[in-house]
């Protein structure tokens, strides 16, 4: 590892321990209530964290919607959770893998702004247990979700194969899907090696869920690809989207 590298590796991770133990006094000192302030400033946090790797935000599209919404988004590298997050999407719970949580300072800050942990796609009944919490709790909240529906990076460009969880949570909540292109240039690498340079998120307008039944599912979820298909749903060109 260069000694760039090295120092950006550290200073990332002091980064983090910081904010987590800054959130968890806040958390502490609030009687754990105010998850909303949690969330906007874990935002706050990311946003620093990106300016600290050179990373510049480039949001481009329809506007945020009102209301419960679904977020999806391609997931080409370890970066796009602190894009996303970065993003301050309004109330909304992260659907995040469950592996995140060995980095400890992850772990606070997921847990005090209310992360859905996710098992890996060989648990399956783990996972349609945790998907079923978290509609109920969504339900009950009127919280927005954001997911991955591929599941795992995809970073040759893509989209990947669109698993069936975010769709079916949207279906059973009655809320729309909002598309995220996240676009990152040749250059910009993963995680904490962060290069510097111009993420583009594109925002598609809201898919209407309104009458989906379960047994379409299949068809819808290759119909909101097909979007991220073709806006180029994470190719690379010159730094840029495709269309």
């Amino acid at each position: 590892m260069r000694p760039r590298d090295a120092l950006l590796v550290g200073a990332s991770f002091c980064y983090l321990a910081g904010v987590a133990l800054t959130l968890l006094t806040l958390a502490a000192a609030t009687l754990f209530l105010r998850r909303d302030l949690h969330g906007r400033l874990a935002s706050a946090a990311s946003r620093g964290l990106l300016r600290l790797w050179g990373v510049r935000l480039d949001v481009t599209g329809a506007p945020w919607p009102a209301g419960q919404v679904v977020y999806v988004s391609n997931h080409t590298s370890a970066l796009d959770v602190f894009v996303v997050c970065a993003l301050g999407l309004p109330r909304t719970r992260y659907f995040l893998t469950g592996g995140l949580r060995l980095v400890l300072p992850l772990a606070v800050i997921g847990w005090l702004i209310g992360v859905f942990w996710t098992p890996p796609q060989t648990r399956r009944e783990r996972r349609v247990a945790l998907f079923q919490r978290a509609a109920a709790t969504l339900s009950r909240t009127g919280e927005s979700a954001f997911l991955t529906p591929e599941g795992r990076r995809v970073p040759t460009g893509g989209p990947g194969p669109f698993n069936r969880g975010a769709f079916h949570l949207a279906q059973s909540l009655g809320a729309p899907i909002v598309p995220l292109v996240l676009d990152l240039p040749p250059g910009t690498d993963a995680g904490l090696l962060a290069r510097p340079g111009v993420v583009r998120v594109r925002v598609l307008p809201p898919v209407d869920t309104r009458g989906w039944r379960l047994e379409e599912l299949d068809r819808r979820k290759d119909e909101v690809r097909r979007l991220f298909a073709a806006t180029g749903g994470g190719r690379f060109a010159s730094g840029r989207l495709h269309g």
